[in-house]
């Protein structure tokens, strides 16, 4: 599965040839380098570690080498890809120009953090009762969780409050609706996991 690395810019809306507004989001993705090639003989499994967004500083040695391998500058973020299309070499870049206007891709990404939150937030509680009958301070309450004798503890999975957000989030079959290459642009229809700027890797 062939892809590329990128960061999303923010979110727009485009017309389609009959008039329907199309909400879409702008990824920047690419260029990027093909920094290390992993082989079956030398790692055990085959993959193309792909290089994104250059950095100045701030480098390890180990790092330093690898990137003075591909010829490349040093990167802030690197991805393994497996089962990439065509046969890429060291140094390679991997440009937008492989995206197809109409294909489907999955993009993946970290998702906005909101803190820890209650459980009517997080999993959309009602909540314990109406405010009537005394109740004055139960509205958001989570109410019973779980038996007191039998079984003496939590069940493990249970909806309960907790960090939200914060998490690898993969939203799958997003249409490309436009290639620019030119600006290494990628707009894709419907929204994706994190805020703007964050990194986000395109699939197909």
């Amino acid at each position: 599965m062939s892809g590329i690395i990128g960061k999303k810019i923010g979110m727009t809306s485009i017309y389609d040839e009959n008039g329907k507004n199309i909400p879409c989001t702008i990824l920047k993705a690419g260029p990027c380098t093909i920094t290390q090639v992993k082989t079956d003989e030398k790692d055990g499994y085959s993959s193309f570690q792909l290089g994104f967004d250059e950095k100045s500083k701030n480098t390890t040695k180990s790092y330093d080498g690898q990137f003075k391998k591909s010829k490349s500058n040093p990167m802030n973020k690197l991805v393994e890809f497996k089962g990439f299309e065509g046969d890429p070499k060291l140094g390679d870049k991997i440009t937008v120009d492989h995206f197809l206007e109409g294909e489907f891709v999955d993009v993946s990404g970290i998702s906005k953090g909101k803190g820890f939150q209650g459980v009517v937030k997080r999993h959309g509680f009602r909540g314990v009762g109406d405010s009537t009958h005394g109740q004055h301070n139960r509205l958001r309450a989570p109410g019973s969780i779980g038996a007191g004798s039998s079984p003496s503890r939590v069940f493990k999975g249970m909806r309960m409050a907790g960090q939200t957000g914060n998490s690898k989030i993969k939203v799958l079959n997003l249409k490309v609706v436009k290639v620019m290459p030119e600006d290494n642009i990628l707009i894709v229809k419907g929204s994706v996991p994190g805020h703007n700027n964050s990194y986000i890797i395109v699939q197909k």
